[in-house]
């Protein structure tokens, strides 16, 4: 199926929102309640990479419920672009991934890239609204 320029243009935008933002909220299930956590965002187009130490609650939750949301965007202002995505979750220890992710922070928790706790959080987007303050949510759908 060949995206017509609006679904481009939007998936342009998201890309963009998504790379210019570190830092998400980002909630799991636990038992039936949603927990949410603060954690560093990556992104390749619309894939989104969080990492994490595989003995944590929440690789916990995702293997029980791999269904997710991330907030980010928000700063302040009204004119803030701001991105609801859902999507599920799956947990990764592709070492290419995990070399292409790392940071010299990650040091305070891991003994390195090779760190077999070292983990990372896949999310496939299923549906992401892009809100801009100037009208209504714009919606794709993966």
């Amino acid at each position: 199926m060949v995206q017509g320029v609006k679904e481009t243009q939007l998936q342009e935008k998201i890309v963009k929102a998504l790379s210019g933002n570190p830092i998400c909220s980002f909630a799991t299930i636990e038992g039936n309640k949603p927990k949410v956590r603060y954690m560093a965002l990556f992104n390749d187009n619309l894939s989104i990479y969080l990492a994490t130490n595989k003995k944590t609650h929440k690789v916990e939750e995702l293997q029980k419920n791999p269904h997710v949301h991330i907030l980010t965007g928000f700063d302040g202002k009204p004119s803030s672009v701001i991105l609801q995505v859902e999507g599920t979750a799956k947990i990764s220890q592709n070492e290419s991934l995990k070399e292409k992710l790392w940071q010299d922070d990650f040091k305070a928790y891991f003994d390195g890239k090779q760190d077999p706790n070292y983990v990372i959080i896949e999310i496939t987007p299923s549906q992401i609204e892009y809100m801009n303050g100037d009208g209504q949510p714009e919606v794709w759908h993966g």
